[in-house]
């Protein structure tokens, strides 16, 4: 998207279409989007630990929504793009 306000055309079809290094891109990105939801668990426990008050608990259930949303779009990204091939 950046390179795209400076006229240079990657191309969608290079992350997103058919072939192998789409499903590797959307490989890492569900890799990330994993470690994503462990450090949603990690900030939830420690918010635990020492005390959190009590509003908290809506950050971390946001942060454990969102995480989940990107997760499972991913994933969907990343059959769909395995089912092309």
């Amino acid at each position: 998207m950046l390179l795209g306000l400076f006229h240079v055309n990657v191309g969608a079809g290079v992350l997103y279409g058919h072939g192998w290094l789409p499903i590797g891109f959307s490989l890492f990105v569900v890799a990330i989007a994993a470690l994503n939801l462990v450090l949603d668990f990690d900030m939830i426990e420690t918010g635990v630990r020492m005390g959190a008050p009590k509003y908290m608990e809506w950050y971390g259930a946001f942060g454990l929504m969102v995480t989940l949303i990107w997760l499972y779009l991913e994933i969907l990204r990343l059959l769909a793009n395995s089912r092309r091939r």
